[in-house]
C-alpha cells in the first residue's frame, strides 16, 4: 500500500518501504529471521469536539486505573469499533493477535505478529487503514497523536517487540545484551526517527523512559528496552523497545533495529 514511486521510477519521499525492503533484504539480516510484534496504541475521540469517547464534553472522567483492560459500560468507550477492526484484519490475512483496553479510558491497543522483516510494517500499516475505515463508519475521529491529552494521563506508543534466530536460541540472552548495548549507542538517532511529538510523551513518567535517557531492564516499564522475566529466566528470548511514539512509520522503525542490531558496527 505505500510501496508508491515517480512516474520516472524514484520512491516519492513517504515511500519509507523502499529503504526498508533494502535492509530486510541484506543477507545478513535475511539469515537472523528478524521477527516483530508491534503493539498499536490509539485513542478514539469524539467527532465534533476531538475529544476522546466516553469523556464527558469539556470535562475529565474518574483518574487512570480502573481502565486498562476493563470491561464494563463505565470503563470501556469504543468496543465496537474495536472488535470490528479484529475481525476485519482476520478476514484480510493480518496476523493480528489481540486488543486490549488501554491505561487511558478512550484508548485503545491492538497488536500486529509475530512478522517477519518487511512483514511487520506491511501488516501494520494495512492495519491502520482498516482501523480509520472502520472509524469512520462509526463517525468516530481516530488519533495516533503520542499524546492526545495533556496531564496526568498515558501517552500512546507503538512498543516493538524484536528478536532474531541468535536471539531465540540457546545463548540468546547474550545475543540480546549486546544488541541492546548497539541501541543505547544509537539512542538520539532511534528517538528521531522514531515518531514526531515523542517528547510529550518520554517524559518518565506514565511507564515512560526520558526522551533524553537510556536504560534497559527486566520487567521494568519504566526502561526504554524491557526484557521480559521469561526471556531472562530461560536465558534466550526477545526484546521490546518501548520507546517508539504511536504515530512511528513501522518500516523506519523496524527496519533500524534490524540495521543497528544486526548490521551496525560501532
Amino acid at each position: 500500500m505505500c510501496d508508491a514511486y515517480t512516474p520516472a521510477g524514484e520512491p516519492i519521499p513517504t515511500n519509507k518501504r523502499h529503504a526498508a525492503a533494502k535492509i530486510f533484504s541484506h543477507s545478513d539480516v535475511v539469515a537472523e529471521e528478524p521477527w516483530y510484534g508491534i503493539e498499536q496504541e490509539y485513542t478514539l475521540l469524539q467527532k465534533d469536539v476531538k475529544w476522546p469517547l466516553g469523556w464527558p464534553i469539556g470535562g475529565y472522567p474518574g483518574p487512570q486505573g480502573p481502565y486498562y483492560c476493563g470491561v464494563g459500560a463505565d470503563k470501556a468507550w469504543g468496543r465496537d469499533i474495536v472488535d470490528s477492526h479484529y475481525k476485519a484484519c482476520l478476514y484480510a490475512g493480518i496476523n493480528i493477535s489481540g486488543i486490549n483496553g488501554e491505561v487511558m479510558p478512550g484508548q485503545w491497543e491492538f497488536q500486529v505478529g509475530p512478522a517477519v522483516g518487511i512483514s511487520a510494517g506491511d501488516q501494520l500499516w494495512v492495519a491502520r487503514y482498516i482501523l480509520e475505515r472502520i472509524t469512520e463508519i462509526a463517525g468516530v475521529v481516530l488519533s495516533f497523536d503520542p499524546k492526545p491529552i495533556q496531564g496526568d494521563w498515558n501517552g500512546a506508543g507503538a512498543h516493538a517487540n524484536y528478536s532474531t534466530k541468535s536471539m531465540r536460541n540457546d545463548g540468546g540472552f547474550e545475543v540480546i545484551k549486546k544488541a541492546i548495548e548497539k541501541l543505547g549507542l544509537r539512542h538520539s538517532e532511534h528517538i528521531a526517527a522514531y515518531g514526531e511529538g515523542n517528547e510529550r510523551r518520554l517524559t518518565g513518567k506514565h511507564e515512560t523512559a526520558d526522551i533524553n535517557t537510556f536504560k534497559w531492564g527486566v520487567a521494568n516499564r519504566g526502561a526504554s528496552i524491557r526484557v521480559g522475566r521469561d526471556t531472562e529466566k530461560e536465558g534466550k528470548g526477545y526484546f521490546e523497545d518501548r520507546r517508539p511514539a504511536s504515530n512511528m512509520d513501522p518500516y523506519v522503525v523496524t527496519s533500524m533495529i534490524a540495521e543497528t542490531t544486526i548490521l551496525w558496527k560501532p
